[in-house]
């Protein structure tokens, strides 16, 4: 057997932590009662829900499972398309609060580096 990559380990770690700290988040946000300003109610739920998606593909890269780099590529697509729909609510005129445009940047950021090193890698090993 094999020795892990480093950048696999990195990359599956990046993904976990990142999905506990989306759901914890979201969480919160939906059923923390928490006032939470100008949200964006598709974007919020689109968020807690793929918090559970980058939980998975998380223990997927860990494990070096054959889906777990197509399950981050869909991740980014979903991102990105959430992405979309978000700056067409803003150029309408929609509320929504600052931290969301900084919030969706990185998340779009983070699964496309995580989905670009994904592929590299080339699991399963």
């Amino acid at each position: 057997m094999t020795a892990r990559p480093l950048s696999h380990s990195i990359t599956a770690v990046v993904a976990i932590v990142f999905g506990l700290a989306t759901v914890i988040s979201g969480g919160r946000a939906l059923f923390g009662g928490a006032d939470m300003g100008a949200v964006v109610p598709f974007v919020l739920w689109f968020n807690f829900v793929a918090g559970f998606a980058y939980l998975l593909a998380g223990i997927g890269l860990w494990r070096g499972t054959a889906w777990a780099p197509a399950l981050s590529i869909g991740i980014a697509a979903a991102t990105a398309v959430v992405f979309v729909f978000f700056l067409w609510h803003v150029w309408r005129g929609g509320a929504y609060e600052s931290r969301t445009m900084a919030a969706m940047v990185l998340r779009l950021g983070i699964w496309v580096a995580i989905s670009t090193v994904a592929v590299k890698i080339r699991w399963p090993r």
